[in-house]
């Protein structure tokens, strides 16, 4: 599977690991009334869908980059690459 990383253009999926779902940037505010029951949910709870899904994907045998994938779970097919960091942004996060 090749990932078209955004900076360095076409990788092999094999310079990458899989980190899990994309949401993991949405960490859960640990001053929260409900703090334990969100990072439980954060921690334990993930989708597993069959279809096009967000990912976590770091670079560890590159720029070690971080990345979010959002590919077809049944295909691969890779359907965006983009920087966590745009995405956190996006989201009024920092990276």
């Amino acid at each position: 599977m090749i990932i078209n990383h955004p900076l360095l253009g076409p990788r092999d999926a094999a310079e990458f690991v899989v980190k899990g779902d994309a949401n993991l940037i949405n960490r859960p505010d640990w001053q929260a009334d409900d703090a334990a029951q969100q990072f439980y949910e954060y921690a334990y709870l993930r989708d597993n869908p069959a279809g096009e899904h967000r990912e976590l994907w770091y670079h560890e045998q590159g720029d070690r980059s971080w990345l979010v994938v959002t590919r077809n779970t049944l295909t691969h097919e890779v359907t965006k690459v983009e920087l966590a960091r745009d995405v956190a942004r996006a989201a009024g996060r920092s990276a």
